[in-house]
């Protein structure tokens, strides 16, 4: 069994409010190790069919997305976990500087920040013949300014440890359909590998993971057939493929590990 050296680190993590999603797989990843986090999430009001919200598709993802982080909450309190968890918007500066008052209050610090909470356009409008202001400014408030203001929130806050993980894509340097999603992702990683030079002097590392088609409840049986045959692997990537990968990006076995951007795909889009 391996020991990640994470009993006691304080984890934040953003965007944990789907129960089949990455951050409700890493937050129970790190729980196991003895982590304690800070949880972070905020609703999403998409609409969709309740009668449809029993298997796999866009119904059940929106409707995941649009409730809180009780179902979390509950596996965690059965693993006696050490937990915080805040309904916060972290495209809103003020809102980040909270988040990091609350964990310092409850835990004295923050070591690890993932990076996971982001937005797209749902209404077929990321592209370049229908994009609007509203879905680029939308898209980089939450998957780029959010994401940088609690980076600098980490390193302000920081101590003798730290370690930031940010969600990307594996498409991002090409992502016709959804062009600002793409972009928002592909810019990500290039803070990545730049944020990762700045703070290397205080011994902090920052990566990216970038996920291939992950089923957090959005792959429905239909495409499930069009997009398996894409991926070199032949299935779906799990949520906790991406914990397990979290996992030791945010030990002390990676301590060397800085500005890389690691395709968790199983192969698909190299």
């Amino acid at each position: 069994m391996i020991d990640y050296g994470l009993k006691g680190r304080v984890v934040l993590i953003t965007g944990v409010n789907n129960p089949q999603g990455i951050g409700a797989a890493t937050a129970l990843a790190f729980a196991r190790e003895g982590a304690k986090l800070v949880l972070v999430y905020k609703k999403v009001d998409r609409p969709f069919d309740k009668d449809k919200t029993g298997k796999n598709g866009v119904d059940r993802y929106y409707a995941a997305n649009a409730g809180d982080a009780d179902h979390l909450e509950r596996l965690l309190r059965e693993m006696d976990a050490e937990y915080l968890i805040l309904e916060r918007d972290i495209s809103d500066e003020n809102a980040v500087k909270d988040i990091y008052t609350a964990a310092v209050d409850r835990f004295g610090r923050v070591d690890i920040l993932v990076n996971n909470a982001a937005v797209d356009d749902e209404n077929g409008l990321d592209t370049i013949e229908k994009i609007t202001q509203n879905v680029i400014d939308d898209t980089f408030a939450v998957n780029v300014r959010g994401s940088v203001l609690m980076i600098r929130e980490l390193v302000s806050h920081r101590g003798d440890f730290g370690r930031v993980i940010n969600l990307s894509t594996d498409a991002a340097q090409i992502f016709a359909g959804q062009i600002t999603y793409g972009a928002s992702k592909a810019t990500l990683e290039a803070l990545t590998r730049s944020i990762a030079l700045e703070v290397a002097k205080y011994g902090i590392t920052v990566n990216s993971v970038a996920p291939g088609p992950t089923q957090t409840g959005w792959i429905d049986e239909e495409f499930e057939k069009v997009v398996i045959p894409l991926i070199p692997m032949g299935k779906l990537i799990k949520p906790e493929d991406i914990a397990d990968t979290i996992l030791f990006l945010a030990s002390e076995k990676a301590g060397m590990l800085t500005g890389q951007v690691i395709k968790v795909s199983g192969g698909h889009a190299l």
